[in-house]
């Protein structure tokens, strides 16, 4: 099995593995291209069907999503929000 990739916008290898679930990287469900209830769940018209969306593949036309690769996308904006609402914030000093 590949490597994680280091940096966010390096290729990712069709054996790359997640290091905390060891699930692929390179798959349909990964795809900027995925999108359910489309025909063969993918947007691309050239890419070849792949049955099992969660398992690694071949496919050329494999695209890591872009808001994922910016941090801008709807779950990096979620966890910005959660993380500022919980953060630990220092109490003012009262005046007297």
């Amino acid at each position: 099995m590949d490597a994680v990739p280091e940096r966010v916008g390096e290729p990712v290898g069709v054996r790359a593995v997640c290091a905390h679930c060891n699930a692929y990287l390179h798959c349909c469900r990964n795809c900027d291209f995925y999108t359910p209830g489309v025909a063969d769940d993918c947007r691309e018209p050239n890419a070849e069907r792949v049955a099992d969306k969660e398992q690694g593949n071949f496919c050329d036309y494999f695209r890591p999503p872009a808001a994922a690769a910016t941090g801008t996308g709807p779950t990096q904006v979620a966890r910005a929000q959660l993380a500022a609402l919980f953060a630990k914030k220092t109490p003012e000093p009262t005046k007297r």
